[in-house]
């Protein structure tokens, strides 16, 4: 009798852990798979606020540097690639790149 019992006691124990497996599963699913709704609007006006910041940021580096970050960002290129470019030395180009995210940097209000 102690035997059956036992017996009874673990299968029942094994049927509200796999119950409870399947639950915490659902859970974890549900909570994965669930979108969040959010504002499209708001995120595609901030987006070009902050685009139109930084082009009006970028009016405010000198012509050397404009066109070094211009190269390097939208461009795509490499400190080598811009300087053979520009015809300038690779120090230079880098010189002109740093110098120029600094002053973008204070414009833009960045810590």
């Amino acid at each position: 009798m102690a035997w059956l019992m036992t017996l009874t006691h673990r299968r029942a124990v094994d049927k509200v852990r796999s119950e409870q497996s399947a639950t915490d599963r659902e859970a974890r699913y549900g909570a994965a798979t669930q979108t969040i709704d959010h504002d499209d609007v708001v995120d595609t006006v901030t987006q070009r606020l902050e685009a139109e910041s930084v082009v009006r940021c970028l009016d405010t580096l000198t012509e050397t540097q404009q066109e070094s970050v211009r190269m390097a960002y939208y461009g795509g290129l490499t400190y080598r690639e811009v300087a053979e470019k520009l015809g300038v030395a690779v120090p230079t180009i880098k010189s002109r790149i740093r110098d120029g995210l600094l002053r973008l940097k204070t414009c833009l209000g960045v810590a």
